[in-house]
C-alpha cells in the first residue's frame, strides 16, 4: 500500500476535488489554502482516514498543524500506523 496515494485519494474523495489532489506534493498547504477543507470536512477526513487505515484518532491528537500541509498529514498518518 502506498500511503501517500491512499491519503491523496481520501483527500480527493472527501473534499470532492475531482482529481486536483493528484497534483499535491508534501509541501502543498491544506488548511486555509483549500476552501473545501472546512471544519466539517476535517471531521469527515479524519473519519475516512480511520476507516481506510484502521486506526483511531483521539480528539487530543488533532490540531491545525496536522492539516497544515499534505506532508504534515502524511507524517500524522505514518505515526498512527507506526511506519
Amino acid at each position: 500500500m502506498n500511503i501517500k496515494d491512499e491519503v491523496v485519494a481520501v483527500l480527493d474523495e472527501v473534499l470532492s476535488l475531482k482529481g486536483r489532489a493528484s497534483t499535491f506534493s508534501p509541501e502543498t498547504p491544506l488548511l486555509g489554502a483549500i476552501p473545501e477543507l472546512d471544519s466539517m470536512a476535517v471531521v469527515a477526513l479524519i473519519t475516512s482516514l480511520e476507516e481506510r487505515f484502521g486506526f483511531v484518532v483521539d480528539d487530543d491528537e488533532i490540531d491545525g498543524t496536522v492539516f497544515a500541509s499534505l506532508g504534515t498529514l502524511l507524517d500524522f498518518v505514518h505515526g498512527k500506523l507506526g511506519v
